[in-house]
């Protein structure tokens, strides 16, 4: 038995592509599971983005449920869905491209326990409930696919309806007030200086949030329980990963956080400047990503 791609609810049109650089990405799966050498030499964003395993560190720590199911939400090229389906005994993903979910399932078709559907999610009825459901880089794009007036919020609500009551939400998101958008990196999403800093002034489609403003979020979407964890130095490429009980000291050197995809401004040295801000307690405040478990 091997994994399954379901292009049942396919529309015939991919919504979002990093463009022909997925045509590599695709012809690399096929042909190989070990990217070592090709990362090694190669210094373009999507390449890497797709396939380092540093992507991994963000849920490979987590102690999932033994023989657990789970609903990857935008599964994109594949980057943890691996990781996932080591840990799980089921799991399922929904991806709106379909070179994107070919390249996921290309990578991991040896597994019996995955399944992928090409789908917008509005499109799906699930008939059964999961004990996680991940949005690893999806909730700031709610905006986008979801046609409402509160997206972030509905969205969030739709999706409860297929976790267990006892379910954890796993979200991974950027903090728009991030120490590395005040020293010079560009917003992640919008490409533009300050962006979240300021409130998107010119988009609707994309928004992150602060730490306030998520719990918030969750708070108003169903999910009171929340436990927030720090990846650095973003949950794209994190390093270590912090939590209330276990914070940076005032000695440790965070390294600054990279703009792989953009050039960037280093307006001042981001390791000194979380120094002083761990000496005064706002290092939550100012962490550049959020993980997030969270449930009833």
């Amino acid at each position: 038995m091997s994994a399954v791609l379901n292009l049942a609810f396919y529309t015939g049109a991919d919504h979002y592509s990093d463009g022909d650089v997925e045509e590599e990405l695709l012809e690399i799966v096929k042909q190989t599971d070990d990217y070592s050498d090709i990362l090694a030499k190669e210094n373009r964003w999507p390449i890497l983005y797709h396939l380092s395993p540093i992507r991994q560190n963000i849920i490979n720590w987590y102690p999932f449920k033994e023989d657990a199911s789970c609903l990857e939400i935008g599964g994109g090229c594949g980057a943890i869905t691996g990781a996932l389906c080591e840990r799980l005994g089921k799991v399922k993903v929904v991806e709106l491209s379909k070179r994107r979910a070919t390249i996921n399932y290309e990578r991991h078709k040896a597994y019996d326990n995955l399944e992928i559907f090409v789908a917008n999610l509005n499109d799906i009825t699930f008939e059964e409930k999961f004990d996680y459901i991940t949005l690893n880089g999806v909730l700031e794009y709610a905006g986008s696919f979801t046609k409402t007036d509160n997206p972030y919020e509905d969205f969030l609500k739709q999706i409860k309806q297929y976790l267990k009551p006892d379910g954890k939400l796993i979200i991974a998101i950027e903090n728009r007030y991030g120490l590395k958008y005040f020293a010079g990196a560009k917003e992640d999403h919008t490409a533009k200086a300050f962006d979240g800093i300021t409130g998107y002034k010119e988009t609707d489609t994309v928004q992150t949030f602060g730490k306030k403003e998520l719990e918030d979020l969750l708070i108003q979407s169903g999910y009171p329980e929340q436990t927030f964890y720090y990846p650095h130095p973003d949950y794209k490429m994190p390093m270590e990963i912090y939590s209330d009980d276990w914070l940076p000291s005032s000695t440790s050197e965070l390294i600054a956080a990279p703009n792989f995809d953009y050039e960037r401004y280093t307006l001042f040295s981001e390791t000194d400047a979380y120094r002083g801000m761990i000496e005064n307690n706002q290092f939550q405040f100012f962490a550049n990503s959020f993980l997030v478990i969270c449930g009833e």
